[in-house]
Protein backbone atom coordinates (compact mmCIF):
# COMPACT_ATOMS: atom_id res chain seq x y z
CA UNK A 1 0.00 0.00 0.00
CA UNK A 2 1.41 3.24 -0.78
CA UNK A 3 1.59 6.57 0.80
CA UNK A 4 -1.16 7.78 -1.33
CA UNK A 5 -3.16 4.69 -0.52
CA UNK A 6 -2.02 5.43 3.77
CA UNK A 7 -2.97 8.94 3.09
CA UNK A 8 -6.41 8.54 1.40
CA UNK A 9 -7.25 5.80 4.36
CA UNK A 10 -6.31 7.96 6.91
CA UNK A 11 -8.26 11.54 6.16
CA UNK A 12 -10.11 13.37 8.23
CA UNK A 13 -13.92 12.62 8.03
CA UNK A 14 -13.05 10.07 5.11
CA UNK A 15 -14.66 7.00 7.06
CA UNK A 16 -17.35 8.50 8.55
CA UNK A 17 -18.69 9.80 5.26
CA UNK A 18 -18.26 6.51 3.60
CA UNK A 19 -20.35 4.76 6.24
CA UNK A 20 -22.77 7.11 5.97
CA UNK A 21 -23.31 7.07 1.93
CA UNK A 22 -23.04 3.26 2.91
CA UNK A 23 -25.93 3.44 5.26
CA UNK A 24 -28.12 5.67 3.07
CA UNK A 25 -27.66 3.28 0.13
CA UNK A 26 -28.31 0.19 2.79
CA UNK A 27 -31.78 2.55 3.26
CA UNK A 28 -32.65 2.69 -0.88
CA UNK A 29 -32.34 -1.07 -0.33
CA UNK A 30 -34.19 -1.56 2.18
CA UNK A 31 -36.87 0.35 0.27
CA UNK A 32 -36.59 -2.13 -2.62
CA UNK A 33 -37.18 -5.33 -0.60
CA UNK A 34 -39.24 -4.29 2.34
CA UNK A 35 -42.78 -3.26 2.94
CA UNK A 36 -41.44 -1.41 6.14
CA UNK A 37 -38.08 -0.25 5.28
CA UNK A 38 -37.88 2.50 8.01
CA UNK A 39 -38.77 0.19 10.85
CA UNK A 40 -36.02 -2.37 9.21
CA UNK A 41 -33.51 0.06 9.03
CA UNK A 42 -33.90 1.49 12.76
CA UNK A 43 -34.00 -2.59 13.53
CA UNK A 44 -30.46 -2.77 12.20
CA UNK A 45 -29.00 0.59 13.62
CA UNK A 46 -30.38 0.19 17.35
CA UNK A 47 -31.46 -3.15 17.91
CA UNK A 48 -28.50 -4.12 19.34
CA UNK A 49 -28.50 -1.62 21.71
CA UNK A 50 -29.78 -1.36 25.45
CA UNK A 51 -33.53 0.70 25.48
CA UNK A 52 -34.32 2.22 28.59
CA UNK A 53 -38.20 0.87 30.09
CA UNK A 54 -40.48 1.91 32.54
CA UNK A 55 -42.41 -0.01 35.13
CA UNK A 56 -44.03 1.45 38.26
CA UNK A 57 -43.33 -2.27 39.98
CA UNK A 58 -39.12 -2.10 39.33
CA UNK A 59 -38.66 1.75 37.81
CA UNK A 60 -36.34 2.32 35.22
CA UNK A 61 -34.50 -0.66 33.63
CA UNK A 62 -32.39 -1.34 30.46
CA UNK A 63 -33.94 -4.15 28.19
CA UNK A 64 -31.74 -6.19 25.54
CA UNK A 65 -28.68 -5.76 28.19
CA UNK A 66 -27.65 -9.83 27.04
CA UNK A 67 -27.78 -8.83 23.25
CA UNK A 68 -25.75 -6.14 23.90
CA UNK A 69 -23.35 -8.07 26.01
CA UNK A 70 -23.07 -10.26 22.74
CA UNK A 71 -22.24 -7.14 20.66
CA UNK A 72 -19.18 -6.40 23.69
CA UNK A 73 -17.76 -9.96 23.37
CA UNK A 74 -17.90 -10.05 19.85
CA UNK A 75 -15.96 -6.42 19.62
CA UNK A 76 -13.25 -8.11 21.79
CA UNK A 77 -12.41 -10.72 19.63
CA UNK A 78 -12.52 -8.73 16.47
CA UNK A 79 -10.29 -6.26 18.07
CA UNK A 80 -8.17 -9.15 18.45
CA UNK A 81 -8.19 -10.31 15.69
CA UNK A 82 -8.11 -6.53 13.89
CA UNK A 83 -4.95 -5.98 16.02
CA UNK A 84 -3.76 -9.44 14.86
CA UNK A 85 -4.00 -8.69 11.10
CA UNK A 86 -2.74 -5.08 11.10
CA UNK A 87 1.15 -6.21 12.18
CA UNK A 88 1.52 -8.02 8.73
CA UNK A 89 -0.62 -5.37 7.11
CA UNK A 90 2.08 -2.84 8.47
CA UNK A 91 4.78 -5.00 7.20
CA UNK A 92 3.30 -5.56 3.69
CA UNK A 93 2.59 -8.84 4.39
CA UNK A 94 -1.02 -10.63 3.76
CA UNK A 95 -1.49 -13.06 6.08
CA UNK A 96 -4.79 -14.91 6.49
CA UNK A 97 -3.58 -17.35 9.14
CA UNK A 98 -5.86 -15.85 11.74
CA UNK A 99 -8.39 -18.46 11.77
CA UNK A 100 -5.55 -21.39 12.57
CA UNK A 101 -3.75 -19.49 15.45
CA UNK A 102 -6.93 -18.42 16.84
CA UNK A 103 -8.20 -22.02 16.94
CA UNK A 104 -4.95 -24.14 18.09
CA UNK A 105 -4.47 -21.12 20.93
CA UNK A 106 -7.88 -21.67 22.48
CA UNK A 107 -7.37 -25.67 22.54
CA UNK A 108 -3.80 -25.25 24.31
CA UNK A 109 -5.19 -22.72 26.79
CA UNK A 110 -8.06 -24.57 27.53
CA UNK A 111 -5.62 -27.65 28.29
CA UNK A 112 -3.63 -25.68 30.26
CA UNK A 113 -6.96 -24.63 31.89
CA UNK A 114 -7.76 -28.27 32.60
CA UNK A 115 -4.31 -29.60 33.53
CA UNK A 116 -3.33 -26.83 35.80
CA UNK A 117 -5.59 -26.09 39.61
CA UNK A 118 -7.23 -22.98 39.83
CA UNK A 119 -3.88 -21.41 41.81
CA UNK A 120 -6.45 -19.11 43.03
CA UNK A 121 -8.01 -17.96 40.46
CA UNK A 122 -4.94 -17.07 38.24
CA UNK A 123 -4.59 -19.88 36.27
CA UNK A 124 -6.12 -17.76 33.20
CA UNK A 125 -2.91 -15.90 32.96
CA UNK A 126 -0.48 -18.93 32.42
CA UNK A 127 -3.55 -20.08 30.26
CA UNK A 128 -3.27 -16.60 28.49
CA UNK A 129 0.64 -16.71 28.28
CA UNK A 130 0.22 -20.48 26.56
CA UNK A 131 -1.96 -19.54 24.14
CA UNK A 132 -0.21 -15.83 23.26
CA UNK A 133 2.90 -18.25 22.63
CA UNK A 134 1.40 -21.00 20.49
CA UNK A 135 -0.88 -17.79 18.14
CA UNK A 136 3.07 -16.18 17.92
CA UNK A 137 4.79 -19.74 16.81
CA UNK A 138 1.67 -20.63 14.10
CA UNK A 139 2.21 -16.95 13.22
CA UNK A 140 5.91 -16.87 12.69
CA UNK A 141 5.64 -20.09 10.44
CA UNK A 142 3.96 -18.92 7.37
CA UNK A 143 6.61 -15.46 7.93
CA UNK A 144 9.79 -18.37 8.04
CA UNK A 145 8.42 -20.11 4.72
CA UNK A 146 8.28 -16.74 3.45
CA UNK A 147 11.67 -15.50 4.27
CA UNK A 148 13.46 -18.67 3.60
CA UNK A 149 11.73 -20.18 0.88
CA UNK A 150 10.14 -17.10 -0.85
CA UNK A 151 6.40 -18.73 -0.30
CA UNK A 152 3.63 -16.66 -0.42
CA UNK A 153 2.05 -16.21 2.71
CA UNK A 154 -1.62 -16.19 1.33
CA UNK A 155 -1.11 -19.05 0.14
CA UNK A 156 0.54 -21.07 3.23
CA UNK A 157 -1.44 -19.17 5.46
CA UNK A 158 -4.80 -20.36 4.05
CA UNK A 159 -3.42 -23.92 4.01
CA UNK A 160 -1.63 -23.55 7.76
CA UNK A 161 -5.56 -23.05 8.59
CA UNK A 162 -6.38 -26.19 7.21
CA UNK A 163 -3.84 -28.12 8.80
CA UNK A 164 -5.05 -26.37 12.04
CA UNK A 165 -8.58 -27.10 11.66
CA UNK A 166 -7.76 -30.48 10.94
CA UNK A 167 -5.56 -31.38 13.78
CA UNK A 168 -7.96 -29.37 16.36
CA UNK A 169 -10.79 -31.49 15.35
CA UNK A 170 -8.65 -34.72 15.91
CA UNK A 171 -7.56 -33.94 19.44
CA UNK A 172 -10.85 -33.19 20.44
CA UNK A 173 -12.50 -36.38 18.28
CA UNK A 174 -9.40 -38.58 19.55
CA UNK A 175 -8.91 -37.65 23.34
CA UNK A 176 -9.08 -34.29 24.68
CA UNK A 177 -13.18 -34.80 24.91
CA UNK A 178 -15.80 -35.19 27.77
CA UNK A 179 -17.92 -37.85 26.95
CA UNK A 180 -20.25 -36.83 29.46
CA UNK A 181 -21.11 -33.61 27.78
CA UNK A 182 -23.33 -34.78 25.72
CA UNK A 183 -21.79 -33.45 22.29
CA UNK A 184 -18.14 -34.05 20.98
CA UNK A 185 -16.43 -31.13 22.80
CA UNK A 186 -13.65 -30.63 25.10
CA UNK A 187 -13.70 -30.89 28.66
CA UNK A 188 -15.13 -28.35 30.98
CA UNK A 189 -12.96 -25.23 32.84
CA UNK A 190 -14.09 -25.38 36.56
CA UNK A 191 -15.26 -21.85 37.60
CA UNK A 192 -12.08 -21.06 39.66
CA UNK A 193 -10.64 -21.81 36.72
CA UNK A 194 -12.02 -18.81 34.19
CA UNK A 195 -11.09 -15.26 34.44
CA UNK A 196 -13.12 -13.27 36.87
CA UNK A 197 -16.31 -11.33 36.56
CA UNK A 198 -16.41 -7.12 36.94
CA UNK A 199 -20.10 -5.92 37.12
CA UNK A 200 -21.00 -9.64 35.30
CA UNK A 201 -18.52 -9.26 32.28
CA UNK A 202 -15.86 -11.03 31.84
CA UNK A 203 -12.30 -9.08 33.08
CA UNK A 204 -10.80 -9.99 29.43
CA UNK A 205 -13.35 -7.19 27.52
CA UNK A 206 -10.61 -4.83 28.96
CA UNK A 207 -8.81 -6.63 26.16
CA UNK A 208 -10.89 -3.93 24.07
CA UNK A 209 -8.63 -0.97 25.03
CA UNK A 210 -5.23 -2.91 26.75
CA UNK A 211 -4.30 -4.74 23.75
CA UNK A 212 -4.91 -1.53 21.13
CA UNK A 213 -2.70 0.35 23.95
CA UNK A 214 -0.02 -2.34 23.65
CA UNK A 215 -0.09 -2.67 19.98
CA UNK A 216 0.07 1.25 19.27
CA UNK A 217 3.45 0.90 21.89
CA UNK A 218 4.83 -2.03 19.95
CA UNK A 219 4.59 -0.36 16.95
CA UNK A 220 5.45 3.46 17.49
CA UNK A 221 7.50 3.04 20.66
CA UNK A 222 9.80 0.07 19.86
CA UNK A 223 12.43 -0.72 17.75
CA UNK A 224 10.67 -3.39 16.26
CA UNK A 225 7.59 -1.40 15.82
CA UNK A 226 10.13 1.13 13.87
CA UNK A 227 11.20 -1.71 11.48
CA UNK A 228 8.47 -2.91 10.92
CA UNK A 229 6.53 0.15 9.42
CA UNK A 230 9.82 0.68 7.78
CA UNK A 231 9.98 -2.44 6.24
CA UNK A 232 6.75 -2.00 5.48
CA UNK A 233 6.82 1.33 4.10
CA UNK A 234 9.98 1.44 1.93
CA UNK A 235 11.54 -2.41 1.83
CA UNK A 236 14.28 -1.47 -0.62
CA UNK A 237 15.46 1.58 1.97
CA UNK A 238 15.45 -0.89 4.90
CA UNK A 239 17.92 -3.33 3.24
CA UNK A 240 20.00 -0.73 2.50
CA UNK A 241 20.38 0.65 6.01
CA UNK A 242 21.02 -2.93 7.25
CA UNK A 243 17.79 -3.71 8.82
CA UNK A 244 16.98 -7.32 9.35
CA UNK A 245 13.93 -7.78 6.79
CA UNK A 246 13.51 -11.19 7.05
CA UNK A 247 13.63 -11.00 10.99
CA UNK A 248 11.24 -8.41 11.19
CA UNK A 249 8.80 -9.97 8.71
CA UNK A 250 8.42 -13.14 10.48
CA UNK A 251 8.38 -11.00 14.20
CA UNK A 252 5.33 -9.13 13.12
CA UNK A 253 3.67 -12.22 11.58
CA UNK A 254 4.23 -13.86 15.08
CA UNK A 255 3.25 -10.22 16.93
CA UNK A 256 -0.27 -11.00 14.74
CA UNK A 257 -0.48 -14.63 15.54
CA UNK A 258 0.05 -13.42 19.22
CA UNK A 259 -2.63 -11.05 19.23
CA UNK A 260 -5.18 -13.83 17.62
CA UNK A 261 -3.81 -16.44 20.23
CA UNK A 262 -5.44 -13.58 22.89
CA UNK A 263 -8.64 -13.78 20.64
CA UNK A 264 -8.31 -17.72 21.34
CA UNK A 265 -8.08 -17.03 25.11
CA UNK A 266 -10.95 -15.30 24.77
CA UNK A 267 -13.22 -17.72 23.70
CA UNK A 268 -12.02 -20.52 25.27
CA UNK A 269 -11.92 -18.81 29.07
CA UNK A 270 -14.53 -15.81 28.23
CA UNK A 271 -16.71 -17.09 26.04
CA UNK A 272 -17.87 -20.89 26.14
CA UNK A 273 -15.33 -22.60 29.10
CA UNK A 274 -15.24 -25.37 26.86
CA UNK A 275 -14.76 -26.10 22.91
CA UNK A 276 -16.95 -28.10 20.35
CA UNK A 277 -15.23 -30.17 17.90
CA UNK A 278 -16.91 -27.71 15.17
CA UNK A 279 -15.88 -24.29 15.96
CA UNK A 280 -17.78 -21.45 13.50
CA UNK A 281 -14.39 -20.65 10.83
CA UNK A 282 -14.24 -17.30 9.01
CA UNK A 283 -14.27 -15.49 11.81
CA UNK A 284 -10.07 -14.23 10.48
CA UNK A 285 -11.64 -12.62 7.85
CA UNK A 286 -13.29 -10.08 9.64
CA UNK A 287 -10.51 -9.06 11.54
CA UNK A 288 -9.45 -8.29 8.22
CA UNK A 289 -11.91 -5.97 7.28
CA UNK A 290 -11.60 -4.60 10.67
CA UNK A 291 -8.23 -3.58 10.42
CA UNK A 292 -8.85 -1.98 7.05
CA UNK A 293 -11.52 0.19 8.68
CA UNK A 294 -9.02 1.16 11.10
CA UNK A 295 -6.54 2.15 8.64
CA UNK A 296 -4.33 -0.29 10.18
CA UNK A 297 -4.25 2.41 13.09
CA UNK A 298 -4.51 0.74 16.23
CA UNK A 299 -6.03 2.79 18.48
CA UNK A 300 -8.82 3.05 15.80
CA UNK A 301 -9.39 -1.00 15.51
CA UNK A 302 -11.82 -1.18 18.81
CA UNK A 303 -14.18 1.69 17.43
CA UNK A 304 -14.08 -0.32 13.73
CA UNK A 305 -14.77 -3.49 15.61
CA UNK A 306 -17.46 -2.40 17.44
CA UNK A 307 -19.33 -0.43 14.36
CA UNK A 308 -19.15 -4.10 12.98
CA UNK A 309 -20.35 -5.99 15.65
CA UNK A 310 -22.91 -3.37 16.27
CA UNK A 311 -24.30 -3.86 12.60
CA UNK A 312 -24.01 -7.57 12.63
CA UNK A 313 -26.10 -7.76 15.67
CA UNK A 314 -28.39 -5.30 14.22
CA UNK A 315 -28.76 -7.58 11.30
CA UNK A 316 -29.94 -10.13 13.50
CA UNK A 317 -32.42 -7.90 15.27
CA UNK A 318 -33.22 -6.99 11.69
CA UNK A 319 -34.17 -10.30 10.74
CA UNK A 320 -36.53 -11.51 14.07
CA UNK A 321 -38.19 -8.04 13.85
CA UNK A 322 -38.92 -7.32 10.00
CA UNK A 323 -39.43 -8.54 6.70
CA UNK A 324 -35.58 -8.26 5.80
CA UNK A 325 -33.41 -11.22 5.32
CA UNK A 326 -30.53 -11.10 7.06
CA UNK A 327 -28.19 -11.85 4.31
CA UNK A 328 -28.98 -7.65 3.33
CA UNK A 329 -26.54 -7.06 5.96
CA UNK A 330 -23.76 -8.77 4.00
CA UNK A 331 -24.43 -6.45 1.24
CA UNK A 332 -24.39 -3.44 3.43
CA UNK A 333 -20.96 -4.41 5.11
CA UNK A 334 -19.73 -4.87 1.82
CA UNK A 335 -20.50 -1.48 1.11
CA UNK A 336 -19.20 -0.36 4.03
CA UNK A 337 -15.51 -1.52 3.44
CA UNK A 338 -15.62 -1.04 -0.03
CA UNK A 339 -16.07 2.51 0.53
CA UNK A 340 -14.17 3.05 3.41
CA UNK A 341 -10.68 0.98 1.59
CA UNK A 342 -11.08 2.62 -1.72
CA UNK A 343 -8.23 5.02 -2.57
CA UNK A 344 -9.63 7.12 -5.58
CA UNK A 345 -13.75 6.79 -4.00
CA UNK A 346 -13.91 9.85 -2.12
CA UNK A 347 -17.28 10.53 -0.91
CA UNK A 348 -16.12 14.13 -0.50
CA UNK A 349 -14.33 14.71 -3.05
CA UNK A 350 -17.15 16.07 -4.98
CA UNK A 351 -17.95 18.72 -2.72
CA UNK A 352 -14.53 19.59 -2.52
CA UNK A 353 -13.99 20.04 -6.33
CA UNK A 354 -17.11 22.03 -6.54
CA UNK A 355 -15.91 24.62 -3.35
CA UNK A 356 -12.62 24.95 -5.67
CA UNK A 357 -14.29 25.45 -8.88
CA UNK A 358 -16.11 28.23 -6.70
CA UNK A 359 -13.02 29.75 -5.06
CA UNK A 360 -10.70 29.66 -8.97
CA UNK A 361 -10.66 33.01 -10.67
CA UNK A 362 -12.39 32.82 -14.01
CA UNK A 363 -10.24 31.27 -16.64
CA UNK A 364 -8.04 29.73 -14.44
CA UNK A 365 -7.07 26.59 -16.09
CA UNK A 366 -8.80 23.89 -14.20
CA UNK A 367 -6.77 21.02 -12.16
CA UNK A 368 -6.53 17.13 -13.51
CA UNK A 369 -8.23 15.27 -11.34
Amino acid sequence: MNAEARAGLAAPGRAPAAIGLALLLAFGLLCLVSAEPVHAFRQLLTGALPVPYWSDETGWTLRRLIRFGAVLDKTATLTLLGLAMLFGLRARQFSMGADGQLMLAALAALAVGVALPPLGGWSWLAAGAVAAAVGFAWGLLPGWLKTRFDANEIVTSLMLNIVALQGYRWIVSQGFNDPAAGFLATPALLADARPPLIGGASVLLLLIVLAPALAAWLLNRSTLGYEIRVVGDAPAFARQAGMPVERTVMLALGLGGAFAGLAGLHLSHGLLGRLPADLPQGVGFEGLVVALLAANEPRRVPLAAFGYALLEGGAQAMERGSDVPREMVLVIQALVVLLVVSVRLDPLAALRRAAAALRRPRGAQQEPT
